[in-house]
């Protein structure tokens, strides 16, 4: 947890240069087009990954993210993430046992919507959890 606030600024930081999900944000925080909707996002785990979520949390999602790619995961950014109530399973470098137990977690979470930018969460929901 030592390193959520240098996490906080540099998420401040990569928002700054992103005008669009600032623009979304700011209207999902109106007008909650996601409320109720369950997401898991299987995305790399970076700052600006975690602008998304702050503004699909904006917008009312109930979102759950894991790492796409445990090799670019940074620590410090999900400490923030979960310090705004948004579950991320990531972990530098994980292991393959790990990093499948995580994707696991995000489909615990019964998504109704996934975003998967590598298909081991949309490969492993229909493999291992056809329900």
């Amino acid at each position: 947890m030592s390193l959520a606030e240098a996490g906080r600024k540099r998420i401040e930081w990569a928002g700054r240069s992103m005008p669009v999900i600032n623009i979304i944000t700011e209207r999902f925080k109106k007008e909650k087009p996601l409320k109720g909707i369950r997401i898991a996002a299987c995305l790399h785990i970076t700052t600006e990954t975690a602008n998304l979520a702050l503004a699909l949390k904006a917008g009312g999602a109930d979102a759950v993210f894991c790492a796409s790619n445990p090799l670019s995961t940074r620590m410090m950014w999900p400490r923030p993430w979960w310090n705004n109530g948004i579950p991320t399973n990531a972990i530098k470098g994980e292991d393959a046992e790990t990093y499948y137990k995580h994707i696991m977690a995000a489909l615990d979470h019964k998504p109704q919507v996934t975003t998967d930018d590598g298909a081991d969460l949309v490969s492993t929901m229909h493999t291992k959890r056809k329900n």
